[in-house]
Protein backbone atom coordinates (compact mmCIF):
# COMPACT_ATOMS: atom_id res chain seq x y z
CA UNK A 1 0.00 0.00 0.00
CA UNK A 2 0.82 3.67 -1.01
CA UNK A 3 0.00 7.07 0.78
CA UNK A 4 -0.14 8.63 -2.50
CA UNK A 5 -3.14 9.51 -3.78
CA UNK A 6 -3.45 11.30 -7.56
CA UNK A 7 -3.73 14.59 -8.14
CA UNK A 8 -7.08 14.01 -10.28
CA UNK A 9 -8.39 12.55 -7.63
CA UNK A 10 -7.68 14.53 -4.41
CA UNK A 11 -7.99 17.89 -6.80
CA UNK A 12 -11.80 16.97 -7.87
CA UNK A 13 -14.03 19.36 -9.98
CA UNK A 14 -16.97 19.32 -7.79
CA UNK A 15 -19.67 22.32 -6.66
CA UNK A 16 -20.16 24.08 -2.95
CA UNK A 17 -20.97 24.14 -0.80
CA UNK A 18 -19.31 21.23 1.14
CA UNK A 19 -17.22 17.73 -0.58
CA UNK A 20 -18.17 15.71 2.33
CA UNK A 21 -21.79 17.00 2.45
CA UNK A 22 -22.83 17.79 -1.14
CA UNK A 23 -20.15 16.00 -3.83
CA UNK A 24 -19.80 12.84 -1.47
CA UNK A 25 -23.78 12.30 -1.39
CA UNK A 26 -24.28 13.11 -5.19
CA UNK A 27 -21.70 10.42 -5.68
CA UNK A 28 -22.97 8.04 -3.33
CA UNK A 29 -26.56 8.69 -4.55
CA UNK A 30 -25.66 8.01 -8.11
CA UNK A 31 -23.82 4.71 -7.33
CA UNK A 32 -27.09 3.38 -5.69
CA UNK A 33 -29.22 4.04 -8.69
CA UNK A 34 -26.43 2.89 -11.33
CA UNK A 35 -26.55 -0.46 -9.08
CA UNK A 36 -30.10 -0.67 -9.32
CA UNK A 37 -30.01 0.07 -13.08
CA UNK A 38 -27.33 -2.76 -13.09
CA UNK A 39 -28.92 -5.31 -11.10
CA UNK A 40 -32.35 -4.65 -13.21
CA UNK A 41 -34.41 -3.88 -10.39
CA UNK A 42 -35.31 -0.53 -11.56
CA UNK A 43 -38.45 -0.98 -12.69
CA UNK A 44 -39.62 -2.85 -9.52
CA UNK A 45 -38.81 0.67 -7.01
CA UNK A 46 -42.36 2.50 -6.15
CA UNK A 47 -40.21 5.17 -3.58
CA UNK A 48 -36.96 5.34 -2.07
CA UNK A 49 -36.13 6.81 1.44
CA UNK A 50 -32.67 8.47 2.57
CA UNK A 51 -31.46 8.38 5.79
CA UNK A 52 -28.93 10.96 7.24
CA UNK A 53 -26.32 10.26 10.16
CA UNK A 54 -24.31 11.70 12.26
CA UNK A 55 -22.40 14.88 10.98
CA UNK A 56 -24.81 14.69 7.63
CA UNK A 57 -27.48 14.79 9.92
CA UNK A 58 -26.79 17.55 11.47
CA UNK A 59 -25.76 19.81 8.75
CA UNK A 60 -26.59 18.37 5.93
CA UNK A 61 -29.74 20.75 5.24
CA UNK A 62 -27.69 24.28 5.50
CA UNK A 63 -25.34 22.13 3.35
CA UNK A 64 -27.48 21.07 0.83
CA UNK A 65 -26.81 17.30 1.26
CA UNK A 66 -31.09 16.39 0.46
CA UNK A 67 -30.43 18.43 -2.90
CA UNK A 68 -27.23 16.71 -3.80
CA UNK A 69 -28.65 13.31 -2.92
CA UNK A 70 -32.13 13.39 -5.39
CA UNK A 71 -29.67 15.01 -7.88
CA UNK A 72 -27.09 12.20 -8.32
CA UNK A 73 -29.97 9.60 -7.55
CA UNK A 74 -31.31 11.01 -10.92
CA UNK A 75 -28.03 10.74 -12.58
CA UNK A 76 -25.89 13.95 -12.00
CA UNK A 77 -22.45 13.84 -11.36
CA UNK A 78 -20.94 16.97 -9.57
CA UNK A 79 -17.95 17.49 -11.89
CA UNK A 80 -20.37 17.90 -14.76
CA UNK A 81 -23.35 19.12 -13.88
CA UNK A 82 -24.70 22.63 -13.58
CA UNK A 83 -24.65 23.40 -9.96
CA UNK A 84 -28.74 25.34 -10.78
CA UNK A 85 -30.00 21.75 -11.07
CA UNK A 86 -28.67 20.53 -8.10
CA UNK A 87 -29.89 23.98 -5.79
CA UNK A 88 -33.74 22.93 -5.24
CA UNK A 89 -34.01 19.33 -6.38
CA UNK A 90 -35.45 18.49 -3.01
CA UNK A 91 -35.64 21.91 -1.25
CA UNK A 92 -38.17 23.02 -4.30
CA UNK A 93 -40.17 19.84 -3.97
CA UNK A 94 -43.81 20.41 -4.30
CA UNK A 95 -46.88 18.43 -3.12
CA UNK A 96 -47.26 15.66 -5.40
CA UNK A 97 -43.53 16.04 -7.13
CA UNK A 98 -41.97 12.68 -9.16
CA UNK A 99 -38.14 12.19 -9.35
CA UNK A 100 -36.90 10.54 -12.91
CA UNK A 101 -34.32 8.00 -11.53
CA UNK A 102 -31.01 7.52 -13.51
CA UNK A 103 -31.99 4.85 -16.23
CA UNK A 104 -35.26 6.62 -17.17
CA UNK A 105 -37.98 5.37 -14.20
CA UNK A 106 -40.19 7.93 -12.49
CA UNK A 107 -41.48 7.39 -8.80
CA UNK A 108 -43.21 10.25 -6.43
CA UNK A 109 -41.15 11.78 -4.46
CA UNK A 110 -41.55 14.24 -1.21
CA UNK A 111 -38.97 15.88 1.13
CA UNK A 112 -40.78 13.50 4.01
CA UNK A 113 -38.43 10.81 2.01
CA UNK A 114 -34.69 12.35 2.88
CA UNK A 115 -34.55 11.66 7.20
CA UNK A 116 -32.24 13.88 9.60
CA UNK A 117 -30.91 11.00 12.24
CA UNK A 118 -28.25 13.62 13.78
CA UNK A 119 -27.67 11.50 16.37
CA UNK A 120 -27.02 8.53 15.30
CA UNK A 121 -23.48 7.60 14.28
CA UNK A 122 -22.29 4.54 12.15
CA UNK A 123 -19.20 3.28 13.10
CA UNK A 124 -17.68 3.40 9.71
CA UNK A 125 -17.24 7.40 9.76
CA UNK A 126 -19.09 10.43 11.00
CA UNK A 127 -20.93 11.11 7.76
CA UNK A 128 -22.92 8.78 7.01
CA UNK A 129 -26.05 7.92 5.00
CA UNK A 130 -28.40 4.84 3.97
CA UNK A 131 -30.18 4.91 0.75
CA UNK A 132 -33.41 2.60 0.50
CA UNK A 133 -35.65 1.43 -2.29
CA UNK A 134 -38.87 -0.25 -1.85
CA UNK A 135 -41.36 -1.92 -4.29
CA UNK A 136 -44.33 -3.00 -4.40
CA UNK A 137 -46.47 -3.86 -1.36
CA UNK A 138 -45.89 -7.71 0.18
CA UNK A 139 -49.23 -9.80 0.03
CA UNK A 140 -50.89 -6.32 0.28
CA UNK A 141 -50.30 -6.23 3.96
CA UNK A 142 -48.96 -2.63 3.00
CA UNK A 143 -45.61 -3.38 4.17
CA UNK A 144 -43.14 -1.92 1.21
CA UNK A 145 -40.69 -4.69 0.44
CA UNK A 146 -37.18 -3.52 0.40
CA UNK A 147 -35.27 -3.76 -3.26
CA UNK A 148 -32.04 -2.40 -2.90
CA UNK A 149 -30.36 -0.67 0.32
CA UNK A 150 -26.85 0.49 0.64
CA UNK A 151 -24.89 2.06 3.36
CA UNK A 152 -22.53 5.02 2.41
CA UNK A 153 -19.62 7.07 4.09
CA UNK A 154 -18.33 9.95 2.73
CA UNK A 155 -15.27 10.39 4.29
CA UNK A 156 -14.11 13.65 3.01
CA UNK A 157 -12.84 15.83 -0.30
CA UNK A 158 -15.89 13.68 -2.42
CA UNK A 159 -14.39 10.52 -1.31
CA UNK A 160 -16.63 7.88 -0.39
CA UNK A 161 -16.32 4.04 0.80
CA UNK A 162 -19.30 1.44 1.24
CA UNK A 163 -20.36 0.25 3.95
CA UNK A 164 -17.86 -2.68 5.11
CA UNK A 165 -15.12 -1.70 2.08
CA UNK A 166 -11.89 -2.66 2.95
CA UNK A 167 -8.86 -0.48 2.06
CA UNK A 168 -8.76 -0.64 -1.98
CA UNK A 169 -5.57 -1.83 -3.57
CA UNK A 170 -4.04 0.65 -5.32
CA UNK A 171 -2.04 0.91 -8.73
CA UNK A 172 1.57 -0.22 -8.35
CA UNK A 173 3.50 2.83 -8.24
CA UNK A 174 7.18 3.35 -9.15
CA UNK A 175 8.32 5.88 -5.97
CA UNK A 176 5.65 4.24 -2.86
CA UNK A 177 5.92 6.30 0.26
CA UNK A 178 3.52 5.96 3.66
CA UNK A 179 5.24 8.72 5.73
CA UNK A 180 7.79 11.92 4.99
CA UNK A 181 10.81 10.21 6.57
CA UNK A 182 10.20 7.84 3.47
CA UNK A 183 9.51 10.78 1.01
CA UNK A 184 12.36 12.39 2.02
CA UNK A 185 14.63 9.40 1.79
CA UNK A 186 13.01 8.49 -2.17
CA UNK A 187 14.13 12.15 -2.67
CA UNK A 188 17.49 11.63 -1.66
CA UNK A 189 17.86 7.77 -2.83
CA UNK A 190 16.61 9.39 -6.35
CA UNK A 191 18.22 12.99 -6.24
CA UNK A 192 14.60 13.81 -7.18
CA UNK A 193 12.72 16.65 -5.40
CA UNK A 194 9.13 16.09 -4.11
CA UNK A 195 7.36 17.14 -6.85
CA UNK A 196 9.31 15.26 -9.25
CA UNK A 197 8.62 12.11 -7.52
CA UNK A 198 4.88 12.49 -7.79
CA UNK A 199 5.04 13.18 -11.10
CA UNK A 200 6.87 9.67 -11.85
CA UNK A 201 3.80 7.79 -9.34
CA UNK A 202 0.91 10.25 -11.20
CA UNK A 203 2.85 8.83 -15.17
CA UNK A 204 2.77 5.54 -14.18
CA UNK A 205 -1.03 5.51 -13.14
CA UNK A 206 -1.86 8.02 -16.42
CA UNK A 207 0.27 8.95 -18.76
CA UNK A 208 2.33 12.49 -19.19
CA UNK A 209 -0.42 13.43 -21.71
CA UNK A 210 -3.41 12.66 -19.55
CA UNK A 211 -1.70 13.59 -16.76
CA UNK A 212 -1.04 17.45 -17.69
CA UNK A 213 -4.06 17.73 -19.29
CA UNK A 214 -5.56 17.16 -15.96
CA UNK A 215 -3.43 19.25 -14.01
CA UNK A 216 -4.16 22.27 -16.61
CA UNK A 217 -7.68 21.14 -16.35
CA UNK A 218 -7.94 21.73 -12.28
CA UNK A 219 -5.83 25.13 -12.55
CA UNK A 220 -8.53 26.28 -14.98
CA UNK A 221 -11.04 25.53 -12.93
CA UNK A 222 -9.82 27.40 -9.99
CA UNK A 223 -8.90 29.88 -11.92
CA UNK A 224 -12.38 30.64 -13.23
CA UNK A 225 -13.53 30.48 -9.73
CA UNK A 226 -11.39 32.95 -8.54
CA UNK A 227 -12.54 35.01 -11.25
CA UNK A 228 -16.19 35.10 -10.81
CA UNK A 229 -15.72 35.14 -7.42
CA UNK A 230 -14.06 38.65 -7.26
CA UNK A 231 -16.94 39.60 -10.12
CA UNK A 232 -19.53 38.97 -8.02
CA UNK A 233 -21.39 40.93 -5.74
CA UNK A 234 -24.56 39.82 -3.50
CA UNK A 235 -26.05 38.05 -0.50
CA UNK A 236 -25.01 34.55 -0.02
CA UNK A 237 -27.81 32.00 0.53
CA UNK A 238 -29.26 30.14 3.88
CA UNK A 239 -30.40 32.89 5.99
CA UNK A 240 -27.17 34.58 7.70
CA UNK A 241 -27.31 37.25 5.18
CA UNK A 242 -23.99 37.36 5.05
CA UNK A 243 -22.44 39.97 1.93
CA UNK A 244 -19.72 38.83 -0.76
CA UNK A 245 -17.03 41.15 0.12
CA UNK A 246 -14.27 40.02 -2.70
CA UNK A 247 -15.45 41.50 -5.36
CA UNK A 248 -15.56 44.88 -3.70
CA UNK A 249 -12.12 44.41 -2.34
CA UNK A 250 -10.81 43.78 -5.52
CA UNK A 251 -12.06 46.89 -7.39
CA UNK A 252 -10.24 48.80 -3.84
CA UNK A 253 -7.34 47.03 -4.76
CA UNK A 254 -7.37 47.93 -8.34
CA UNK A 255 -7.93 51.33 -7.76
CA UNK A 256 -5.00 51.47 -5.21
CA UNK A 257 -2.63 49.75 -7.62
CA UNK A 258 -3.30 52.77 -10.13
CA UNK A 259 -2.24 55.09 -7.83
CA UNK A 260 1.24 56.79 -8.97
CA UNK A 261 2.35 57.28 -5.14
CA UNK A 262 1.94 53.98 -3.21
CA UNK A 263 2.79 53.52 0.57
CA UNK A 264 1.99 49.95 0.90
CA UNK A 265 2.65 46.68 -0.97
CA UNK A 266 -1.33 44.74 -1.26
CA UNK A 267 0.01 41.52 -1.97
CA UNK A 268 -1.39 39.87 1.16
CA UNK A 269 -4.28 41.90 0.72
CA UNK A 270 -4.79 40.08 -2.68
CA UNK A 271 -3.89 36.62 -1.45
CA UNK A 272 -6.96 37.28 0.72
CA UNK A 273 -8.99 38.34 -1.90
CA UNK A 274 -8.32 35.43 -4.09
CA UNK A 275 -9.29 32.90 -1.25
CA UNK A 276 -12.52 35.20 -0.31
CA UNK A 277 -13.70 34.59 -4.01
CA UNK A 278 -13.26 31.14 -3.69
CA UNK A 279 -14.98 30.23 -0.51
CA UNK A 280 -17.76 32.58 -1.42
CA UNK A 281 -18.71 30.73 -4.71
CA UNK A 282 -18.58 28.12 -2.90
CA UNK A 283 -20.70 28.87 -0.12
CA UNK A 284 -23.50 30.26 -3.22
CA UNK A 285 -22.74 26.66 -4.25
CA UNK A 286 -20.83 27.12 -7.00
CA UNK A 287 -17.99 25.53 -9.26
CA UNK A 288 -15.07 24.61 -7.17
CA UNK A 289 -12.07 22.36 -6.70
CA UNK A 290 -11.78 20.08 -3.67
CA UNK A 291 -8.68 20.85 -2.25
CA UNK A 292 -8.52 19.08 -0.64
CA UNK A 293 -11.95 20.07 0.49
CA UNK A 294 -14.81 22.54 -0.58
CA UNK A 295 -14.69 24.04 3.09
CA UNK A 296 -10.77 24.96 2.75
CA UNK A 297 -11.11 25.08 -1.24
CA UNK A 298 -9.84 28.31 -1.01
CA UNK A 299 -6.19 28.43 0.06
CA UNK A 300 -4.32 26.74 -2.49
CA UNK A 301 -5.76 28.96 -5.49
CA UNK A 302 -5.38 31.91 -3.28
CA UNK A 303 -1.73 30.82 -2.82
CA UNK A 304 -1.21 29.78 -7.07
CA UNK A 305 -2.25 33.03 -7.80
CA UNK A 306 -0.66 34.91 -5.34
CA UNK A 307 2.95 33.02 -6.93
CA UNK A 308 1.58 33.84 -10.28
CA UNK A 309 0.95 37.39 -9.26
CA UNK A 310 3.96 38.19 -7.33
CA UNK A 311 6.79 36.02 -8.03
CA UNK A 312 8.70 36.92 -10.73
CA UNK A 313 9.78 34.38 -13.02
CA UNK A 314 6.46 31.98 -12.33
CA UNK A 315 4.42 30.43 -15.28
CA UNK A 316 2.30 27.48 -15.53
CA UNK A 317 4.73 24.94 -15.56
CA UNK A 318 5.25 26.04 -12.24
CA UNK A 319 1.89 25.64 -11.56
CA UNK A 320 2.01 21.82 -12.60
CA UNK A 321 4.52 22.11 -9.79
CA UNK A 322 2.87 23.53 -7.36
CA UNK A 323 -0.16 20.99 -7.78
CA UNK A 324 1.85 17.91 -7.76
CA UNK A 325 3.94 18.97 -4.59
CA UNK A 326 0.94 20.17 -2.82
CA UNK A 327 -0.65 16.41 -3.51
CA UNK A 328 2.25 14.39 -2.30
CA UNK A 329 2.12 16.40 1.31
CA UNK A 330 -2.44 16.46 1.05
CA UNK A 331 -2.01 12.34 0.35
CA UNK A 332 0.25 11.42 3.72
CA UNK A 333 -2.17 13.77 5.61
CA UNK A 334 -5.55 12.14 3.97
CA UNK A 335 -3.60 8.55 4.39
CA UNK A 336 -2.21 9.06 8.03
CA UNK A 337 -4.57 11.18 9.55
CA UNK A 338 -7.83 12.84 7.91
CA UNK A 339 -8.90 15.46 5.77
CA UNK A 340 -12.69 15.04 7.17
CA UNK A 341 -13.67 18.07 9.43
CA UNK A 342 -16.19 15.66 10.79
CA UNK A 343 -14.07 13.73 11.54
CA UNK A 344 -11.17 15.48 12.57
CA UNK A 345 -12.06 19.38 12.98
CA UNK A 346 -11.09 22.05 11.07
CA UNK A 347 -7.87 20.98 11.56
CA UNK A 348 -8.12 18.28 9.22
CA UNK A 349 -9.30 20.28 6.42
CA UNK A 350 -8.13 23.86 6.53
CA UNK A 351 -5.07 22.67 8.11
CA UNK A 352 -4.44 19.94 5.84
CA UNK A 353 -5.22 23.11 2.72
CA UNK A 354 -2.92 25.21 4.55
CA UNK A 355 -0.10 22.51 5.06
CA UNK A 356 -0.24 21.08 1.48
CA UNK A 357 -0.44 25.23 0.07
CA UNK A 358 2.75 25.83 2.17
CA UNK A 359 4.93 23.28 1.14
CA UNK A 360 3.54 23.62 -2.88
CA UNK A 361 4.78 27.43 -2.66
CA UNK A 362 7.86 26.53 -1.00
CA UNK A 363 8.98 24.31 -3.86
CA UNK A 364 8.21 26.64 -6.61
CA UNK A 365 10.06 29.29 -4.38
CA UNK A 366 13.00 26.80 -4.67
CA UNK A 367 12.88 25.24 -1.38
CA UNK A 368 14.51 21.67 -0.88
CA UNK A 369 12.67 18.72 -0.44
CA UNK A 370 13.76 19.45 3.33
CA UNK A 371 12.73 22.76 3.46
CA UNK A 372 9.22 21.56 1.67
CA UNK A 373 8.52 19.26 4.32
CA UNK A 374 9.58 21.86 7.20
CA UNK A 375 7.00 24.42 5.77
CA UNK A 376 4.17 22.23 5.59
CA UNK A 377 4.67 21.14 9.02
CA UNK A 378 4.86 24.60 10.13
CA UNK A 379 1.36 25.34 8.38
CA UNK A 380 -0.13 22.21 10.16
CA UNK A 381 1.43 22.77 13.36
CA UNK A 382 -0.62 26.05 13.81
CA UNK A 383 -3.75 24.65 12.76
CA UNK A 384 -3.59 22.01 15.62
CA UNK A 385 -6.79 21.85 17.54
CA UNK A 386 -9.10 23.97 15.43
CA UNK A 387 -12.50 23.03 15.54
CA UNK A 388 -15.45 23.23 12.92
CA UNK A 389 -18.04 25.10 14.15
CA UNK A 390 -19.82 26.69 11.33
CA UNK A 391 -22.75 29.23 11.89
CA UNK A 392 -26.17 27.61 11.13
CA UNK A 393 -25.08 24.63 9.65
CA UNK A 394 -23.74 27.16 6.61
CA UNK A 395 -20.01 26.79 4.86
CA UNK A 396 -19.62 30.56 5.69
CA UNK A 397 -18.83 31.61 8.92
CA UNK A 398 -15.78 31.17 10.19
CA UNK A 399 -15.20 29.12 7.44
CA UNK A 400 -14.75 32.01 4.04
CA UNK A 401 -12.64 34.46 6.27
CA UNK A 402 -10.42 30.97 7.95
CA UNK A 403 -9.40 30.25 4.17
CA UNK A 404 -8.19 34.01 3.46
CA UNK A 405 -6.15 34.04 6.86
CA UNK A 406 -4.87 30.44 6.45
CA UNK A 407 -3.76 31.83 2.89
CA UNK A 408 -1.27 33.80 4.36
CA UNK A 409 -0.28 31.72 7.30
CA UNK A 410 0.87 29.58 3.88
CA UNK A 411 2.93 32.13 2.50
CA UNK A 412 4.60 33.11 5.69
CA UNK A 413 5.54 29.08 6.52
CA UNK A 414 7.04 29.01 3.55
CA UNK A 415 8.92 31.77 3.15
CA UNK A 416 10.06 30.88 7.21
CA UNK A 417 11.09 27.85 5.65
CA UNK A 418 13.33 29.07 2.83
CA UNK A 419 15.20 31.04 5.64
CA UNK A 420 16.05 27.84 7.10
CA UNK A 421 18.01 24.79 5.61
CA UNK A 422 14.90 22.14 6.61
CA UNK A 423 16.58 21.33 9.70
CA UNK A 424 13.63 21.32 12.37
CA UNK A 425 12.37 19.55 15.59
CA UNK A 426 9.33 18.49 14.74
CA UNK A 427 8.64 16.53 11.46
CA UNK A 428 5.52 16.75 9.37
CA UNK A 429 4.75 12.61 10.26
CA UNK A 430 4.80 14.15 14.15
CA UNK A 431 2.60 16.75 13.34
CA UNK A 432 0.16 14.70 11.02
CA UNK A 433 0.39 11.99 13.90
CA UNK A 434 -0.70 14.67 16.35
CA UNK A 435 -3.53 16.35 13.99
CA UNK A 436 -4.64 12.57 14.14
CA UNK A 437 -5.02 12.57 17.89
CA UNK A 438 -6.35 15.44 18.50
CA UNK A 439 -9.11 14.41 16.03
CA UNK A 440 -10.07 11.68 17.82
CA UNK A 441 -9.86 13.73 21.40
CA UNK A 442 -12.15 16.26 20.04
CA UNK A 443 -15.63 16.38 21.38
CA UNK A 444 -18.36 15.32 18.86
CA UNK A 445 -20.27 19.04 18.80
CA UNK A 446 -16.42 20.44 17.67
CA UNK A 447 -16.33 18.64 14.59
CA UNK A 448 -18.99 20.03 11.72
CA UNK A 449 -22.12 19.69 14.01
CA UNK A 450 -22.99 23.03 15.10
CA UNK A 451 -23.64 21.66 18.10
CA UNK A 452 -20.52 24.21 19.85
CA UNK A 453 -18.60 26.84 19.44
CA UNK A 454 -19.36 29.51 17.32
CA UNK A 455 -22.35 28.02 16.30
CA UNK A 456 -24.20 28.20 19.70
CA UNK A 457 -22.49 31.73 20.53
CA UNK A 458 -23.63 33.64 17.79
CA UNK A 459 -27.25 34.74 17.51
CA UNK A 460 -28.76 34.09 14.36
CA UNK A 461 -30.80 37.12 12.79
Amino acid sequence: MTAYVSALDLFSIGIGPSSSHTVGPMRAARVFAEHLQQTGRLAEVTRIRCSLYGSLGSTGLGHGTPDAVLAGLTGLRPESCDPSEVHAAWSGLGATATITLLGGHTIPISQHDVHFEPRTRLPGHPNALTITAFGSDECGAGAQAVVWEETFYSIGGGFIRHDGDRVRAVAAQPLPYDSSAELLALCDANNLNICEVARRNEEALHGPVVLDAGLDAIWDAMHVCVESGLNTDGILPGGLTVKRRAAAVRMRLEEYDRLPLRDRDTSTEWLHAFALAVNEENAAGGRVVTAPTNGAAGIIPAVGHYYLRFVRGADAAGIRRYLLTAVAIGSLVKANASISGAEGGCQAEVGAACAMASGALCAVLGGTPRQVENAAEIAMEHHLGLTCDPVGGLVQVPCIERNAIASSTAVSAARLALHGDGTHLVSLDAVIETMRQTGLDMMTKYKETSEGGLAVNVIEC
